[in-house]
């Protein structure tokens, strides 16, 4: 069994604010959350989380908060108290960030954390303009002691830059939500975009999209479509009085006089029995001119030398005959406007003579996986990552009603960004995973800026989620962008889906299916929660909250993740997403 060592964040939350005019700059709000308040979010989960600055009464005591000495040291003898204020074994793995990154979230912790070991015992977050984050970073314990030791004992820590302990070796890892906030307009560009609530998120998409044109199209062809107009049917069901069971057609009320004719399903001709005949009959056949009544096998005996029929004694009287149009007769509606097309639909479209129908739909899609440090096939080399998304992401978008027509890798580069979104005209949808971090210069979002594109969501209040983007491009083409990590990447999409789709195809997004959350006061935290979820013998459920969002396992053997709601208690009722299979 292998056994995870132990996590810890130290958040630099001192400095002089230089630049901001000597603000608490920590204490700066974005969207309604302090930046302190932010990353303290990020690393909540974490097994301890230690603050290295003034100290703030209103945090939980479970926090443990110090400082530096002497007070205003610079950014590595601020780290030394922090590691010195909690005992953390040497396996155990700690995650340095200052507070002035306004769109971190838990999944780009969770990223750092993974990527570090024994074997590569520093990791330093990259930002969307390529500038190696030294205060977004994960060590072992073991290899932090040892730098900061030897750098104690040659120059000391007192007003020593980050550099002086990254040193070689150390890796990289692009993650979201890592520009920093160094100037007021930083700040100022952080706050643009409202950090909404996954149900405001879902409100605003729907509102904001316009539903693709109806066409007519053949049913068969048209699954994830959603009818423009009603669905009449063209023909009566059963289209003429059938047999509803195997037995015989009788007419009268008998003893019947068996005849040599047996009437099959399909069968050509017409037929017409006597008063007191009766003929073998299959189901599915239409009945014969003069039957009164189809009596199944089960309740009939036939003496075979005299040809005659007579019902059992105990037999009940009934009619196994369905009348022609006993379903629904021509002109019926078999489904109204608005509903999505599904195989029932098509089927049963099929037994009311209708192939064809005016739809909206289905949502045609683009895949893209961004990233230069990804690598889809092939060996990996040093600082690359396996992409685990992009082969399972088109079939997600099928089970939700969408085609994925295309599905590419793009480097991170501005204009290879504002070139694909420009030249995605055959598509609906545009699917990015990656890329979507806060900040000025970040490839997407500044692509969508110079574009021209609406955004209707910029942030999302979950975890993950936070950072994803759902825009409109000005030739009508929806972007939905999602965070890189493959659980986050997952969980977000099957979360606002649905809502783009039926925004564009024109119906109704079904109720949420709700769950009780047995343990919801152990791992809700300031935001929504997407949480991995087993139900328990008495139909309620439990969250993990130990998920990992640098891949999927965590998801392996569950039914459901679950929306579990900020600052709930044991019990509370939360909305359940369930995993396609």
């Amino acid at each position: 069994m292998t056994i995870t060592p132990p996590t810890a964040a130290v958040i630099l939350a001192g400095g002089r604010g230089t630049r901001m005019g000597g603000v608490d700059k920590p204490g700066l709000l974005v969207h309604g959350r302090r930046l302190l308040d932010i990353a303290l979010s990020a690393t909540a989960h974490l097994d301890a989380v230690v603050v290295v600055g003034p100290h703030r009464p209103e945090l939980d005591a479970r926090i443990t908060q110090t400082q530096e000495s002497p007070i205003g040291a610079g950014p590595v003898a601020a780290i030394w108290a922090g590691l010195s204020a909690t005992r953390l074994p040497d396996d155990a793995v700690v995650v340095m960030l200052a507070s002035d990154l306004p769109h971190v979230g838990a999944e780009s912790v969770d990223a750092l954390i993974a990527a570090t070991s024994t074997d590569n015992p520093v990791t330093c977050a990259v930002d969307e303009t390529n500038r190696t984050q030294f205060l977004f970073s994960a060590w072992t314990v073991r290899e932090l002691r040892k730098r900061l030791a030897t750098l104690r004992e040659s120059s000391g820590l007192e007003n020593q830059p980050m550099k002086a302990i990254v040193t070689e070796p150390f890796s990289t890892l692009r993650v979201a939500g890592t520009t920093d906030c160094d100037t007021p307009a930083d700040i100022d560009r952080a706050r643009r975009h409202p950090r909404l609530t996954i149900d405001q998120a879902r409100i605003a998409v729907a509102n904001a999209l316009t539903p693709l044109s109806p066409h007519r199209a053949d049913l068969a062809d048209s699954l994830g479509a959603t009818l423009a107009q009603p669905l009449v049917a063209l023909g009566d069901l059963p289209r003429s009085d059938v047999s509803a069971m195997d037995g015989y057609a009788v007419s009268g009320e008998g003893p019947w006089r068996v005849r040599t004719e047996i009437r099959i399903a399909g069968a050509d001709g017409q037929l017409e029995l006597g008063e007191g005949e009766a003929i073998r009959i299959a189901t599915g056949a239409h009945l014969p001119t003069g039957a009164t009544s189809v009596v199944r096998d089960e309740y009939l005996s036939l003496d075979e030398p005299t040809r005659i029929l007579r019902r059992l004694p105990d037999a009940p009287y009934r009619n196994d005959a369905r009348p022609r149009g006993e379903d629904w007769t021509t002109g019926f509606t078999i489904a109204p406007t608005g509903t999505a097309v599904t195989p029932s639909v098509i089927s049963a479209a099929a037994s009311g003579e209708v192939f064809a129908a005016l739809v909206r739909g289905p949502v045609r899609a683009r895949l893209i996986v961004t990233g230069d440090e990804i690598r889809q096939t092939g060996p990996l080399r040093e600082g690359q990552t396996r992409d685990s998304v992009g082969g399972i992401l088109p079939y997600l978008l099928e089970r939700n009603g969408v085609r994925c027509e295309s599905n590419s890798h793009l480097r991170d580069t501005a204009d290879s960004f504002e070139r694909v979104l420009a030249d995605a005209t055959e598509q609906d949808l545009i699917v990015v995973i990656g890329a979507t971090g806060g900040g000025a210069a970040d490839e997407m979002r500044s692509a969508l800026d110079r574009l021209g594109a609406r955004t209707i969501v910029g942030r999302v209040a979950s975890r993950p989620g936070g950072s994803q983007i759902t825009a409109v491009l000005p030739s009508g083409r929806v972007v939905l962008g999602l965070p890189g990590n493959p659980y986050a990447a997952v969980t977000t999409l099957l979360t606002m889906l649905p809502t783009v789709v039926a925004a564009l195809t024109g119906r109704e997004t079904p109720p949420p299916l709700l769950g009780i959350i047995e343990n919801a006061a152990a791992v809700s935290s300031d935001a929504v929660r997407l949480l991995p979820v087993t139900q328990s013998p008495d139909g309620g459920w439990r969250a993990d909250p130990s998920v990992r969002t640098a891949h999927l396992a965590g998801l392996i053997g569950r039914s459901a993740f679950a929306l579990v709601p900020a600052h709930a208690q044991n019990g509370a009722v939360a909305e359940l997403i369930v995993l396609p299979d």
